[in-house]
């Protein structure tokens, strides 16, 4: 192989800090792990370069040498192989927190003789080859993805839900509230962890059916109230629906078409809010008669003549 630019290969500029190195690092490693990408090796091959990437890019005496000798490393072959000679002892990485280990890294596997550099040999000798396996990485297992579909009535109290992700039923507690589009995390429930790491987690993504009359905007409810024009002029008391059941109310007289009353606590719950409920707002639309009988329309004539 010839030489490798780690810099374009971690996806990164020269200018690049340790800490930007070592997310870059990270965000690679667990792309093309040869766990997860099983038989795959291209991926094997990647992932063994990124690794020699963060060792030369996270070691500042390495990463000197190769911003220094870059393409030009052949001009100091006889000078690393000196180096190389005098030196003595172990490499080691700069850690791998985020995903269990207290210190180094490492993955048991085989990897071909031309998948390191020859920039890499020259400059780290057949011990970085050495050390090419026999490592372990830890890594958190792979997280799942997962929608649920609910109506609304569904979701306006806490209840139990079975759901089967990748063949394993999971039961969930399901908190009233629960909008449209939120996603939740079930910590431990994704994919296994590999060499040892934590177990991935699962992320359902609430898809919410509206099965009801009733506009829902976060814990309120909105709806259309019809009356009819003598209630409207002359006021009086009627029945209306609530999202869990039916309330009598009092109407104004002269209540105009398009005014609106509130209902305190007769909304939807708040999401893990116990007990507490938005409101519910009646909007009044006020029916107007039909197939009136001449009776009627001489009485709104008398009217008329009154009311001008």
């Amino acid at each position: 192989m010839n030489f490798i630019d780690y810099y374009k290969l971690l996806e990164l500029d020269k200018s690049a800090s340790q800490a930007d190195i070592k997310k870059a690092y990270r965000k690679l490693a667990r792309k093309y792990h040869p766990d997860l990408n099983t038989n795959n090796k291209e991926a094997q091959q990647k992932f063994q370069q990124i690794n020699e990437a963060h060792e030369v890019l996270s070691n500042p005496e390495k990463r000197k040498k190769y911003d220094q000798y870059g393409k030009n490393w052949q001009h100091a072959e006889q000078q690393e192989q000196t180096q190389q000679k005098q030196s003595s002892g172990t490499y080691q990485n700069s850690g791998f927190d985020d995903f269990g280990n207290q210190g180094g890294y490492s993955y048991s596997g085989n990897f071909d003789d031309d998948t390191f550099s020859d920039f890499f040999e020259q400059m780290f000798g057949d011990r970085a080859r050495a050390q090419g396996s026999g490592r372990e990485h830890h890594f958190k297992g792979q997280d799942f993805n997962a929608e649920l579909k609910l109506n609304l009535s569904e979701v306006y109290q806490k209840h139990k839900q079975t759901l089967t992700v990748n063949g394993k039923n999971i039961r969930l507690t399901i908190p009233a509230g629960v909008e449209n589009g939120q996603t939740i995390k079930i910590k431990g429930h994704g994919g296994p962890g590999i060499q040892g790491g934590p177990k991935g987690d699962l992320y359902i993504t609430f898809n919410i059916i509206n099965n009801t009359p009733f506009k829902r905007e976060k814990e309120n409810l909105y709806s259309t109230i019809e009356i009819d024009l003598y209630t409207a002029l002359l006021g009086g008391e009627i029945t209306v629906n609530t999202f869990n059941g039916k309330v009598k109310l009092k109407v104004k007289p002269e209540t105009q078409s398009g005014s609106q009353v509130k209902l305190k606590g007769k909304g939807f719950p708040r999401y893990k809010k116990e007990g507490q409920f938005g409101d519910l707002f009646l909007t009044y639309q006020v029916k107007m008669p039909t197939n009136l009988s001449e009776k009627e329309k001489e009485l709104f004539r008398q009217l008329q003549k009154l009311r001008s």
